[in-house]
């Protein structure tokens, strides 16, 4: 058995990232459709399907772009958790306020006082309070 699985999956894409993820959100809607709507079933049988759909696919290099876009988008949110738990973990330290004309997003050392902060992306300058 182990052998005609290895020959049927011969030059098939097999199993990623991006499969992965689909797995676990087909699941986490399979369970959500069977408690609260039949609708919420279906889209996670159509994402099961899927994942299947790309496992078994020959197109390889169309399932590896996939891939890639999906680790792309997940960097982009991984960075942005991390930067929302740094900031977190250094509360107690800096005061974080945004410039008013160009939006920048500027870190102050807390127990300074009134200061005047000077944007380093446009150079306006206002005063706060530390």
């Amino acid at each position: 058995m182990k052998s005609w699985f290895q020959r049927f999956m011969s030059g098939r894409y097999g199993n990623d990232q991006l499969n992965v993820f689909l797995v676990i959100l087909s699941l986490v809607f399979l369970v959500l459709g069977m408690l609260v709507s039949g609708i919420l079933y279906y889209v996670g049988l159509a994402l099961l399907a899927y994942c299947y759909f790309r496992m078994f696919s020959r197109n390889i290099s169309k399932r590896y772009a996939e891939n890639q876009w999906y680790l792309s988008r997940r960097s982009v949110v991984e960075r942005w958790l991390a930067a929302r738990k740094m900031r977190f973990q250094m509360r107690k330290t800096y005061h974080y306020y945004r410039c008013p004309h160009c939006r920048q997003q500027l870190r102050v050392p807390r127990g300074r006082g009134r200061i005047s902060i000077t944007c380093p992306k446009c150079g306006t300058t206002f005063i706060k309070k530390s």
